[in-house]
């Protein structure tokens, strides 16, 4: 799967089956083999070109209960959000 950052927002994307970026890593592509993994990261790169997302990265996902999970803990905190409570804060 390739995961990036909207360039508009900072928001946490992946690229998915139809090329496009959505923020869900449900809708993410899953990439099997080094030809497809090649082929997405330069589609990927281009739109890094184009200014449309920054740092396009091919990670590692597993299926648990159907669904992708990244396997590295940056990776998963990047796709699920803060690893603290953030409805602890005062305004």
């Amino acid at each position: 799967m390739i995961i990036a950052n909207r360039l508009a927002d900072g928001v946490v994307v992946f690229l998915d089956p139809g090329e496009k970026w959505d923020p869900s890593i449900d809708s993410g592509q899953l990439i099997d083999g080094d030809t497809e993994a090649e082929r997405l990261l330069a589609v990927a790169k281009r739109h890094e070109a184009e200014c449309r997302v920054v740092d396009p990265t091919l990670i590692e996902v597993e299926i648990q209960n159907g669904q992708p999970r990244p396997t590295a803990m940056r990776e998963a905190i990047r796709a699920f959000g803060p690893t603290v409570r953030t409805d602890l804060t005062e305004v």
